[in-house]
């Protein structure tokens, strides 16, 4: 285990490993190499995280419950806010340190409903997950799952435990991508009512309740869009 603040590898409210559906999403993803180095570790629950839970925007839950690592992994779907925590639960439950990350960013590539319900390109407290490997933090964005940046073109992240893993600036056409404008900082946990009430506040038509948002599908918009630019470059008859 790294050696930093113990805290850093409890069990919290939102970050609940020791519950059995996180100790058995680390099981499954570790399989027979549970005994490796925390880079190892690390490395292998980021690709569980980042292709086993899909990313979805659409029909997310942040009630209390819905933001617990055992709660996502229980409805397995979730956007950035979601998959960030079960990525930070998974490390502590392997004793890595870890902390979640907030900041605001703009996506050059939303589709026009997800800018309609967002209110523009400026997402508000998008998250990913710090990580202490080898005694250095480095952060981690274990989101888009590889089938939605294959559907959006976008080339999907990968994390080596060694350097920082974030949102690639410019998709696979050269379009720009996402940005980061600012850091919100780093929490030990999840500060909750800063989060949502913050997520509710800057985009109130993406909810459809108190805790959920509007009904829709990812794929479905990237497949729209995908169809839109293959008509736009038929040549006619």
């Amino acid at each position: 285990m790294s050696e930093t603040d113990p805290a850093l590898v409890r069990a919290t409210e939102f970050l609940d490993h020791d519950s059995p559906v996180v100790r058995r999403f680390v099981r499954d993803a570790l399989g027979d190499d549970a005994g490796g180095t925390d880079v190892d570790k690390a490395v292998r629950l980021y690709y569980a995280v980042r292709d086993g839970i899909r990313y979805e925007v659409y029909g997310a839950d942040l009630s209390r419950r819905g933001l617990t690592a055992s709660g996502v992994l229980e409805r397995g779907f979730g956007f950035c806010v979601h998959k960030s925590i079960v990525y930070a639960a998974a490390l502590r439950a392997v004793g890595v340190p870890s902390r979640i990350v907030y900041g605001d960013v703009r996506n050059h590539l939303a589709s026009p409903r997800l800018r309609e319900l967002v209110g523009g390109d400026v997402f508000r407290f998008h998250s990913l997950t710090s990580v202490h490997l080898d005694g250095t933090w480095v952060r981690a964005t274990p989101v888009f799952n590889k089938m939605l940046c294959k559907l959006y073109r976008i080339r999907p992240l990968d994390f080596d435990g060694r350097s920082d893993s974030l949102y690639h600036p410019f998709d696979e056409q050269g379009r720009q991508h996402m940005e980061f404008l600012q850091m919100r900082g780093e929490f030990d946990d999840v500060p909750y009512d800063l989060v949502v009430d913050g997520i509710r506040t800057a985009h109130p038509l993406l909810f459809a309740s108190s805790y959920t948002t509007a009904t829709g599908s990812l794929v479905a918009e990237a497949t729209t869009q995908e169809d839109s630019r293959a008509g736009e470059n038929q040549v006619p008859a």
